[in-house]
């Protein structure tokens, strides 16, 4: 503005169009839609249950209290922070007996690399000593770094060690951040048993108390964690996980307080840990909505300062996207991810390894996850603006609607005598694996994309290692049937592709892969949409397949087929042709090569009747289909 306008004379752009109120958007959308069911064409229902308009206006605002306030201010759904849109980028080092030095190492290369967190994770079974605890910090700038363990039962010692350790090199306090990530609820209805934490979960409490008190010199330390994770890598909905975690996280400030801990030294020791999935802006809101929920729980407890609301948020990219196959493609699922985790708020977050579902990372992978948050900080600046989400029509109301989803399961949660009970009468675990059944369906069918495994595989692409069975099966309970608890396990939504197409590699490797040959004829449109979708269908198991351009006649193409050797024999045309063409094409293929009709054609009982069995279709349950021609093909 020039300095000798006022603000009166400058022009409103647009100003000439008139507003378009809500009756009239919908009034065109009702005629464009020429009668089609509004809700069916244009609402979406989530996964978590809830609708998702096909637009949203300033007027779905007026409802929402938590737009008044700012980043930094109760309830804090625009964040915890004022100065911008800061976080830590960890990146986990494994921890393996009397391998500390080595470790160490690990961790200093990190540091030079952009990393600022550094995520120690030590295995129940691995006994780390005092000698052996220096020698993991040595060197590191703890003033400048956010130092995190995952610890089992050795946590209590872990917070002696790292005051001792202070101490002796004349670190004060207060220049400590980061976490003693000790989580025994989490344990418990991870492994089915607490034993590998303590004997019993009173025990287990008493340690968290010994913990909080040895830990009260050391205000920047979380000794307390809830590993709302779990629950996302067990097929849990975004909104079960947040659920759940809130639940976790009130049973420990209530046993604790029963203990005579005070809410006030309970909460700042809280982390929260969340896995980061696919749904882009459900994430960035479910973030803002696990920071306006939790700030109400504690302001419940009558603390004296809403600084005790804030909750501390670590995210990492979901195990339950990964990919075996084509696994570079998960490059692109973390980035989103983590793109959604930073949007919405996290203080810290951890990108997994492209490979990270191998068991086994390489340097080249954790390069590429620490550059990917580098990336999005250095060159996107995600870390300059405090809660970009703000003020969406879109991202405020789904915040809104998954505070209320999880909200809801947190209040039946609490009806059934809160999350310990409900741990214990398996009902968190139910609803989990109803909805990892359900997730996993939606993927054998297709309603749910997997990039590279039940969509648009590489068809080139051969497994060129040997997979254990370990990676093609869940993680689940390893106590041996004598579990205290149902376990929840780790599962990937990719397994059961992967095994199907591991299982053709394998056949391949001892005998030759099984082709599926397109027998293209008629229709031109028609032809090629059926085989593109032929061809994919088919690479999804691992099945060598062939396009071809078009035949004249049914004959040419049943001839080029059978030379080609063809297991499998798809043939692509238009409904109409099918009546004509399907019958003959049938009867001489019939023991030289398994025919597949593309499509659900009005004839299909026609041809049902002249012993035509296969057709596919959207409609097909992709992994059922794939598997029943394995089991005709001997593999």
């Amino acid at each position: 503005m020039n300095s000798t306008e006022s603000p009166n004379t400058r022009e409103k752009l647009f100003s000439e169009f008139p507003p378009v109120s809500t009756e009239a958007w919908e009034k065109v959308i009702t005629e464009d839609l020429k009668g089609a069911d509004y809700e069916k064409k244009l609402v979406w229902r989530t996964e978590e249950g809830f609708k998702v308009k096909p637009y949203y206006r300033e007027e779905d605002l007026k409802q929402l209290e938590f737009l008044r306030r700012n980043p930094g201010e109760f309830p804090f759904v625009r964040g915890s922070k004022t100065d911008g849109n800061h976080w830590y980028i960890r990146q986990e080092i494994q921890v393996e007996q009397g391998k500390a030095a080595e470790a160490n190492k690990k961790a200093l290369l990190l540091l030079t690399k952009g990393v600022n967190s550094i995520g120690f994770k030590i295995c129940g079974s691995v006994e780390v000593s005092y000698d052996d605890f220096a020698e993991l910090l040595a060197n590191i700038c703890i003033k400048e770094t956010e130092i995190n363990f995952t610890i089992g039962k050795q946590a209590p010692l872990f917070v002696k060690y790292l005051i001792r350790f202070l101490d002796a090199n004349k670190i004060g306090y207060t220049s400590f951040n980061g976490s003693i990530e000790f989580d025994p609820l989490g344990t418990l209805v991870r492994k089915g048993v607490i034993k590998s934490v303590a004997s019993t979960i009173e025990e287990a409490m008493e340690m968290l108390v010994a913990i909080r008190k040895d830990a009260a010199v050391l205000p920047g330390l979380k000794t307390i964690a809830v590993h709302g994770k779990y629950y996302g890598n067990a097929g849990a909905t975004l909104t079960q996980e947040l659920a759940f975690s809130l639940s976790q996280g009130v049973e420990y400030i209530s046993r604790l307080t029963e203990k005579g801990q005070t809410v006030e030294s309970i909460t700042p020791a809280m982390k929260f840990i969340f896995s980061t999935g696919s749904n882009y802006f459900l994430e960035i809101a479910r973030i803002r909505a696990a920071r306006l929920l939790w700030a109400y729980i504690v302001k419940e407890y009558g603390v004296t300062s809403d600084e005790l609301c804030k909750a501390n948020i670590h995210t990492e990219t979901s195990s339950w996207n990964m990919t075996l196959y084509d696994p570079y493609v998960n490059m692109l699922r973390t980035t989103t991810e983590s793109m959604s985790a930073i949007i919405g708020g996290t203080d810290s977050h951890t990108t997994l390894p492209f490979d990270s579902a191998y068991g086994e990372t390489t340097e080249f992978s954790e390069r590429i996850a620490r550059n990917q948050q580098l990336l999005l900080k250095s060159e996107s600046h995600f870390d300059k603006i405090n809660d970009p989400a703000a003020g969406s029509y879109y991202l405020e109301n789904l915040t809104n609607e998954i505070a209320e989803q999880a909200w809801n399961l947190f209040l039946k949660i609490e009806e059934e005598g809160g999350f310990y009970s409900a741990i214990l009468k398996g009902t968190i675990q139910n609803i989990i694996e109803e909805t990892r059944e359900k997730r996993y369906n939606a993927i054998a069918t297709r309603r749910d994309t997997l990039l590279g495994i039940n969509q648009y595989p590489n068809f080139t692409e051969k497994m060129d290692r040997e997979l254990s069975e370990k990676l093609l099966a869940p993680v689940t309970c390893n106590c041996g049937g004598n579990c205290d608890v149902k376990t929840l396990g780790e599962y990937r939504g990719a397994l059961a592709f992967e095994a199907l197409r591991y299982r053709t590699d394998a056949f391949a490797a001892k005998s030759r892969r099984p082709k599926a040959y397109m027998l293209t004829i008629g229709n031109l449109a028609m032809r090629k949409a059926r085989s593109q979708f032929a061809c994919n269908f088919f690479a999804c198991a691992g099945f060598e397949v062939v396009d071809n351009n078009g035949f004249k006649t049914v004959e040419e193409g049943v001839a080029a087929a059978i030379a080609a050797n063809a297991d499998i024999t798809v043939l692509c045309s238009s409904d109409e042709e099918y009546g004509t063409m399907a019958i003959p094409a049938f009867q001489q293929l019939s023991g030289k090569s398994i025919m597949v009709i593309a499509g659900n054609p009005a004839c299909t009982e026609e041809l049902q009747a002249a012993g035509i069995r296969h057709f596919i279709s959207v409609k097909s349950n992709v992994l059922e289909t794939l598997k029943s021609f394995q089991t005709e093909l001997g593999i």
